[in-house]
């Protein structure tokens, strides 16, 4: 460097009066139309205006597109009782980049309904007029109309979930479908719910750089769910006919109500059962045994019993695998953890203590549960926008957009056990966890990829795919595909161009999906060769989030829909009673 240009380089002092007095971060302008610029970290105001520019504009999240606000609705309508919850949900943007996920930061209740008995017009059909005028009346009073609420989930759960009444109450919510997210939960999607909303798959997670796996058992007024968590995912659920209101009793100990599953355990005993008459204390207690005696025949994953094997609703655990913790959710759980002492007219307290004193027999230790008594779905609130990746197979574009998707996701073999048959196995696993029938209905399967892209490796997962979904090809649906890295192309051409020739499908890669997600695809954007993805995952909140302060709520308003409600307002009722036993489903 010349010695002129090593004078030139020198920095200046600038005059007193003609320029500032510190360093600046790169040039900057002072000129007419800059709203403000940036200095070095030592000035006193990092962000600032000079004399005679125009103030600083400072935007606030929401103008910035990073903070939205949406209001929500949660409807859960089960065999028993139904309701709605308004929530305010506020979602801010996790990243830089505008594809970065929005997650829910603070939520508020702003209004719960009264419980309404889930109104019937027969033994099993349920009354969608009485159910709709009931929304209606919700929806005035809370001072809502349908355009004031941005997002939604319906639950549908018990007989409610029986495909004629789930299609006539869906039906309701027609007008917005692209609004709302309808789940129907099986006993397999209420026991992943549980396994999420306990935090059980949130413990199964990662601990000392190695995975956990957790068994969590949802115990409630008519069955018990089992979820095997594991690295935080769900692998595997079951259930049973076991739960604390098969026989339910009156404040004098007579009995009002004996369930199926409540009448064959007491004929197991040579108890009679009679509506009106006392169930005598040692009677109950003999009852509450042999559940449990049940409920552990299937938790310690031993070759069923006679009456076990009758009181399976899903077919038993096949995981077979060390446990490293179990946990307990769902009504009864507060007896199990001696949350509750208060005798609520069922076999609550003793099939509680049945479960505890055995507890044991498992070898391994007991987790406290985050939330015990069963999560209630508020609304369709966590948000996701994230682009695809740009090695995608589209098959034609007529195929997209496609709204309201519900995500499966597989839990994939390691490599040493991949195969053609472990992949179909994998998939057929996922939809029975989710209560998915094959070929009913248009969902998204999600992979995790781990294995290098070889020819073989993508060949194998496109005629597991292929083996898994029968139903579905023979009836010409489209296949939707998601994967979390940049496969997607690769599995879509072999699909499409020797596994199911000429079938249409789309897959997209790069994009992070789990259960209870659900999706909406958008038109292909021609110029980047990517898809644009918004998902929906279900948010929950629970009875001990509310009872903690954590959910800042409003006492529900008392109303009349001519129906009888016998409940007061601090009565948080999600299929339960005060102490949280979900009703019978």
């Amino acid at each position: 460097m010349s010695q002129q240009d090593q004078s030139s380089a020198q920095p200046t002092n600038p005059q007193p009066g003609t320029d500032h007095e510190h360093g600046h971060w790169g040039a900057h302008d002072h000129a007419e139309g800059m709203y403000g610029h940036i200095h070095d970290p030592e000035h006193d105001d990092f962000f600032h205006s000079h004399p005679g520019e125009p103030e600083m504009i400072a935007l606030t999240p929401e103008e910035a597109g990073n903070r939205i606000t949406l209001t929500s609705v949660g409807i859960d309508v089960g065999s028993s009782t139904s309701h709605l919850m308004f929530s305010r949900l506020v979602l801010e943007r996790q990243g830089l980049a505008l594809s970065s996920r929005f997650v829910v930061v603070d939520r508020s209740i702003v209004f719960k309904s009264p419980i309404l008995l889930t109104p019937y017009v027969d033994e099993t059909t349920i009354d969608t007029e009485e159910l709709s005028r009931f929304i209606e009346g919700v929806y005035k009073d809370a001072e809502m109309s349908t355009a004031d609420v941005q997002t939604g989930a319906t639950i549908f759960t018990g007989e409610a979930a029986k495909k004629n009444n789930a299609e006539a109450i869906a039906a309701l919510f027609a007008e917005q479908a692209g609004k709302f997210v309808c789940a129907t939960a099986g006993p397999n999607l209420e026991a992943v719910m549980a396994a999420y909303g306990s935090g059980a798959c949130a413990r199964s997670g990662p601990r000392d750089g190695e995975p956990r796996t957790v068994m969590n058992i949802d115990m409630g007024g008519g069955t018990a769910k089992f979820a095997i968590c594991r690295a935080g995912e769900v692998l595997e659920t079951a259930a049973m006919n076991v739960g604390a209101r098969l026989v339910a009793m009156d404040a004098a100990g007579r009995i009002t109500r004996i369930e199926a599953a409540g009448q064959l355990i007491a004929d197991e005993l040579g108890i009679s059962l009679e509506i009106g008459e006392p169930l005598r204390q040692e009677h109950q207690q003999a009852m509450a045994d042999l559940l449990a005696e049940c409920l552990y025949n299937v938790a310690e994953r031993r070759r069923l019993g006679r009456l076990a094997d009758i009181l399976m609703i899903t077919a038993p655990i096949a995981y077979m695998g060390p446990l490293d913790a179990v946990s307990f959710s769902g009504g009864v759980s507060e007896y199990v953890y001696g949350n509750e002492t208060r005798n609520f007219g069922d076999l609550g307290i003793l099939l509680g203590s049945a479960a505890m004193s055995r507890v044991g027999r498992l070898g391994v230790p007991v987790d406290q549960a985050e939330q015990t008594i069963r999560a209630t779905v508020i609304g369709a609130g966590q948000y996701t926008l994230q682009v695809s990746g740009s090695t995608i197979h589209v098959s034609k574009p007529a195929l997209l957009p496609h709204r309201n998707l519900q995500v499966v996701a597989p839990v994939m073999p390691g490599d040493g056990e991949y195969s053609v048959e472990s992949v179909r196995q994998s998939i057929e696993q996922g939809m029975q966890r989710l209560d998915v029938v094959e070929g009913d209905q248009d969902i998204a399967l999600a992979f995790k990829w781990r294995m290098e892209p070889s020819y073989q490796h993508v060949k194998t997962l496109a005629e597991g795919i292929a083996r898994a979904l029968p139903n579905t090809i023979a009836s010409t649906q489209p296949l939707t595909l998601v994967f979390d890295s940049d496969i997607g192309g690769a599995v879509g051409n072999m699909l499409t161009r020797e596994v199911i020739p000429g079938h249409d499908l789309v897959s997209i890669d790069e994009v992070q999906l789990n259960d209870l997600d659900y999706i909406d695809l958008g038109e292909e954007l021609e110029d980047v060769h990517a898809v644009p993805v918004v998902v929906k995952s279900l948010v929950f909140t629970t009875a001990r989030e509310r009872r903690a302060g954590l959910v800042p709520g409003a006492r529900p308003h008392q109303h009349d829909h001519g129906h009888d409600d016998h409940h007061d307002d601090d009565h948080d009722h999600d299929h339960s009673h005060a102490h949280g036993h979900p009703h019978p489903q």
